[in-house]
């Protein structure tokens, strides 16, 4: 199976339909080179940029939606396109992600559980989602997650639960914590014995300088592509049946003995 994760630069000096203009163009040109195409968090105001939220926040199938939605069917591709500040018809806001069919049909709207922030920022402003989200294709089963949800191993073995093979995290992670999100990236593959396909974005967010530094990990914890830091697209070749193969050799997740508790309703 072939993966393209498109690092994106998030700037200040360029409009969000500029944006999403760009990334649109950016994904259409992996037509023939991906069957999977995974875009970061918060692409189209900053994962920072916590006064642009409610400003830039749209309706589910709004306009990034009918965007990334005639992408993936232009090119052909399976798309994770990342994460946009929804808000529902009834008033909230989510940080959700969005998934789209070869067809450009939507299969999966997962909103971010686990929102970063403490007392301020998108813990504050927006809402918290409360359902796992799986997306099942012909040659693998996705687990889709966001950011700060990488900190949260209870979540991923939900996800495993459900049967994911394949580890997605978009995220705007912040270049100053770029070590952990190697670190982590690495410790759900090696615990979930699945592949992690996480990617960054590259730039600045609201004066935060972002870590890149998108990353592809086997089920064994095995690096197999690694960003830098700037704008990029990384493209990798994996395997998908190496999960069940490394699960049926080292059967590790046979052994557990404790299951994860339903996220909490807040």
């Amino acid at each position: 199976m072939r993966a393209s994760l498109i690092q994106i630069a998030v700037n200040e000096d360029e409009s969000v339909n500029d944006r999403r203009a760009r990334v649109s163009s950016l994904v259409g040109a992996e037509a023939g080179a991906a069957d999977l195409v995974v875009l970061p968090e918060l692409w189209t105001t900053g994962a920072f940029a916590y006064d642009l939220f409610a400003e830039e926040a749209e309706p589910l199938e709004g306009p990034t939606f009918e965007a990334m939605a005639k992408a993936a069917s232009e090119a052909g591709v399976w798309l994770h396109a990342g994460s946009i500040p929804e808000r529902d018809p009834e008033g909230p806001l989510y940080n959700t992600a969005l998934t789209f069919s070869p067809d450009g049909e939507l299969v999966a709207a997962y909103r971010k559980i686990h929102r970063f922030g403490f007392d301020k920022g998108e813990a504050v402003l927006m809402s918290a989602g409360e359902e796992l989200v799986s997306v099942r294709l012909p040659e693998t089963v996705l687990g889709v997650s966001t950011c700060y949800d990488l900190r949260f191993p209870e979540l991923y073995r939900g996800l495993v639960d459900r049967g994911a093979e394949t580890l997605l995290i978009s995220a705007g992670w912040p270049e100053r914590r770029r070590a952990h999100w190697t670190l982590l990236a690495q410790a759900r593959a090696v615990e979930n014995q699945a592949y992690v396909l996480a990617c960054g974005s590259a730039g600045t967010h609201a004066g935060v300088p972002q870590a890149g530094h998108s990353i592809v990990v086997d089920p064994w914890g095995e690096v197999l592509a690694e960003a830098g830091a700037g704008e990029e697209v990384l493209r990798v070749e994996f395997d998908p049946a190496r999960v069940a193969a490394t699960r049926d050799q080292f059967p590790a997740l046979k052994d557990r003995l404790l299951g994860m508790e339903t996220p909490p309703r807040r």
